[in-house]
């Protein structure tokens, strides 16, 4: 009798869709990357007060013109849908009928999912086309800038410490305060 190996089953978003109409994800935090099902881990104090601070100087600096979506689904092709913990977008929520399909910025706050963040989420945002990705690192206390994609691979990735400023690529002319981020 010949051997087979267990497959793995790949979603597509609009199976992904139907499942969660299906009421398969009630009170679960998931998130569709690369074809899987992740379950999302709790969300701590620390993440959830980074979430609001991360906002509120994003939200500065970017003004009429942008929307600012605080953990709101990204559709990065037909097996991908993130939710990413902050995506600036261009225009406003009403220029919106269906999900982006990309930002000018992606921030994730990371604690627990720090490697997944760096790794699959980098490759997932840079394939992607993704020109900025910033990580705000909880367990190093810095943010992790990430910048010109190329290859499924982010080519600038800078460490920006508590002493440091950054400005997004969008509006090069601001800058935020890395302590202004951090918990």
């Amino acid at each position: 009798m010949a051997s087979i190996d267990p497959q793995v089953k790949n979603w597509t978003r609009d199976e992904y869709y139907r499942m969660g109409d299906a009421g398969l994800f009630v009170d679960q935090r998931v998130e569709l990357i690369d074809g899987e099902i992740l379950m999302m881990s709790p969300m701590k104090a620390a993440h959830a007060t980074a979430i609001g601070l991360a906002t509120a100087a994003i939200s500065a600096i970017f003004g009429d013109g942008y929307w600012v979506r605080v953990q709101l689904p990204l559709v990065l092709g037909d097996d991908s849908e993130p939710e990413p913990d902050i995506a600036v977008v261009a225009g406003s929520p009403r220029d919106y009928l269906e999900h982006p399909t990309t930002a000018l910025l992606v921030i994730e706050i990371s604690d627990t999912t720090l490697s997944f963040d760096r790794e699959r989420k980098g490759e997932l945002y840079a394939e992607s086309g993704i020109q900025e990705y910033w990580i705000v690192n909880l367990v190093d206390g810095a943010v992790e800038v990430r910048r010109h994609p190329s290859a499924g691979k982010y080519q600038t990735v800078e460490t920006f410490d508590p002493t440091d400023s950054l400005s997004p690529l969008a509006t090069p002319t601001d800058s935020i305060s890395v302590t202004d981020l951090l918990p």
